[in-house]
């Protein structure tokens, strides 16, 4: 990374407190919002994080602590990606020189954080919701001063449960700004982004620039003196705005069917018109018979990486990154000899799309962070990507399954866990093929608690006639993507680590795995480490400990399959050896207890079981979050000696 001083930011070494941002002149909140980019940009490269969203909605952020009053009034950003900006005008400076480090600010929203961050968010879609909560506790306890402001993205808005919060707003002193940067973390898709598309055509292609209390004035003036079709106004004046009106006139919106008053599209990098628009909306001043006490939407335009060009020419890519070099054009390149998960994934589903025909991918927006854009660019009609919306997802490919096709599930496993009613009711009451490919199983540091692969085999291990397996390494999850390829009695689950591995460049030299058979790692005495996913590694390493420090190496057993275990191998180590330590990176009823299900109660004092504890474990790197939990190889190599 290239040495650079710290950026010059004198007013923004003047701000404690987003009161004082409302003291600044107008005039120099241009200023302000240049020195938020380059604190964010220094920031940024050298802890990692959401760079380009956060760029993208500086000049709203500064908009919306001017006019409101944080936390009085109530601030919740959707998603939360996006909020360093908030962070950095809401007193903890200090805190994210640390962004998502052990002790530092973290990477989303946190209400134990700071009183300013309203509503802990992490996952999309949730914000309508929350604010309408609070803004009806406001009205039940008679608080009509306050008020509770929505920020919610264009991708935010694809998902289900941002529409049955909006089905449910009517009467709702709510403000809603939906920031529309067009791009949402993988490319947009869907209905509702063509539609946000032809509401900003129907502006000219860009935003009105006007105050929302003034627009409805003239289009209704312009509606009673100019009888004749309104469009010929536009074209004698030259006027964007004039054109917008005659659309606005004639033609409703989608929200406002929906009760919700529409506002914009406007520029979202404009403070002067973000400042008037907001007031109008807190003033109830948008329009004639407005109360203020309805809900109402401001749509601004956008831009993601705003300010940073690297950025704003790859705005997938630069989503989020790791430590940063400013001067280039994007994060420091991995170890030619190591390979993410997510790529041997892209990898095998592109090699095994060529021999089945009848293979899909189906993925809720996470084209990107699977290694699925190689799949796509190849098979780009086999492809789908539903935008945030993990529940059709899920019933979607259910959907696929009834008609012969072979659907590889594709998702996260702390969004898993939005769709599970449809992993349940949709798919394996009846049985159905699914395979849900399982991506960030375990701890996943930096984004923290909120965000980890914890609870996915607590979830999927009961159901009947399922198949479940864990991936430690680059090989082991190629065998294994075969196994469950071949598995059709079901659903199967298959479950990765976030991180880098060994590349697997040959799949086909690569058989699959026999399931519910364990693989030996090392064959040693007295004590075996039964070991799952991520923990493998671990378990190696405290196996080579024990072995340097005591002269004698437990075995160490890598079970590949949580359901069906391995239950012969169990059974010969309970002979063959004192105890068995169980490793897994999961919480509740994964592995251990699939294998004390299965062993005879005589037996089961042999057992030793290590998983996640049942606690939050924050933002931190990820080995020292498996340290915290008694995770980590010298937990390991504590417990096979307590087991000697």
């Amino acid at each position: 990374m290239n040495e650079t001083n710290p950026p010059s930011t004198p007013l923004l070494d003047a701000i404690a407190h987003p009161h004082d941002v409302a003291q600044l002149p107008r005039a120099q909140l241009p200023v302000l919002a240049q020195e938020l980019r380059d604190e964010i940009l220094d920031i940024v490269s050298e802890t990692g994080g959401h760079l380009g969203a956060s760029l993208g909605v500086i000049e709203l952020t500064i908009a919306l602590h001017y006019v409101y009053n944080s936390p009085h009034d109530r601030i919740i950003w959707d998603v939360g990606h996006q909020c360093y900006a908030h962070k950095l005008l809401t007193g903890r400076r200090e805190l994210m020189r640390n962004l998502r480090k052990q002790g530092g600010a973290s990477g989303f929203p946190l209400m134990r954080e700071s009183p300013h961050d309203a509503f802990g968010t992490a996952h999309s879609s949730t914000s309508l919701s929350a604010a309408i909560g609070m803004a009806e506790a406001m009205k039940l306890r008679g608080e009509d001063t306050r008020h509770v402001i929505a920020v919610i993205g264009d991708g935010a808005m694809s998902a289900g449960m941002a529409y049955e919060a909006l089905n449910n707003a009517s009467n709702v002193n709510l403000k809603v700004v939906l920031n529309d940067n067009a791009m949402s973390i993988s490319p947009p898709t869907g209905a509702m982004n063509d539609y946000l598309r032809a509401l900003q055509r129907l502006a000219g292609g860009g935003a009105v620039q006007v105050g929302l209390k003034h627009g409805k004035a003239i289009g209704k003036k312009a509606k009673e003196v100019l009888p004749a079709p309104i469009g010929a106004l536009a074209k004698s004046v030259g006027s964007q705005f004039a054109q917008a009106i005659a659309n606005r006139i004639d033609h409703s919106t989608w929200f406002e069917a929906l009760g919700v008053e529409y506002h914009g599209p406007v520029d979202g990098h404009n403070i002067g018109v973000l400042i008037e628009c907001l007031q109008a909306m807190r003033d109830g001043k948008t329009g004639e018979g407005t109360t203020g006490h309805s809900p109402q939407l401001l749509h601004a335009l956008t831009m993601k990486g705003k300010g940073y060009a690297p950025a704003e020419q790859a705005p997938d890519r630069l989503h989020a990154v790791a430590a940063l070099d400013k001067v280039g054009v994007g994060t420091q390149p991995a170890p030619t000899n190591q390979a993410s998960f997510s790529s041997v994934l892209g990898g095998y589903l592109c090699e095994a799309a060529t021999t089945h025909p009848n293979l899909v991918v189906v993925t809720p927006a996470m084209l990107s962070g699977s290694g699925l854009n190689g799949f796509h660019r190849q098979f780009p009609n086999r492809c789908y990507d539903v935008g945030i919306a993990e529940q059709h997802a899920v019933t979607f490919a259910a959907g696929l399954a009834c008609e012969g096709i072979l659907p590889m599930m594709c998702i996260y496993s702390t969004f898993l866990q939005r769709a599970y009613d449809q992993v349940v009711h949709d798919v394996a009451l009846q049985h159905l093929p699914v395979r849900f490919i399982v991506d960030r199983a375990g701890y996943v540091g930096a984004d923290g608690a909120t965000h980890a692969g914890c609870y996915d085999l607590s979830m999927v291990t009961p159901l009947e006639g399922a198949l479940v397996c864990s991936a430690s390494d680059g090989k082991t999850l190629a065998t294994l993507l075969k196994a469950v390829l071949l598995w059709d009695s079901g659903p199967s689950f298959l479950r990765f680590a976030r991180g880098t591995t060994v590349p697997c460049d040959d799949f086909t030299a690569i058989p699959a795995a026999e399931v519910g058979k364990a693989e030996v790692r090392i064959e040693g005495e007295s004590v075996a480490i039964f070991a799952l996913g991520s923990r493998v590694g671990a378990a190696l390493a405290a196996a080579e400990s024990v072995l340097q420090q005591h002269g004698w190496s437990p075995t160490v057993v890598d079970a590949r399959f949580v359901k069906p275990h391995d239950q012969d191998l169990v059974g010969e180590l309970l002979k063959s050896h004192r105890a068995i330590v169980i490793v897994e990176d999961a919480t509740g009823a994964g592995l251990a207890h699939q294998i004390r299900q299965a062993t005879p109660v005589a037996q089961h004092g042999q057992l030793r079981s290590l998983q996640m504890p049942e606690s939050y474990i924050h933002h931190a790197a990820t080995e020292e979050q498996y340290r915290q939990a008694g995770l980590d190889a010298e937990a390991i190599a504590a417990e096979v000696l307590n087991c000697r």
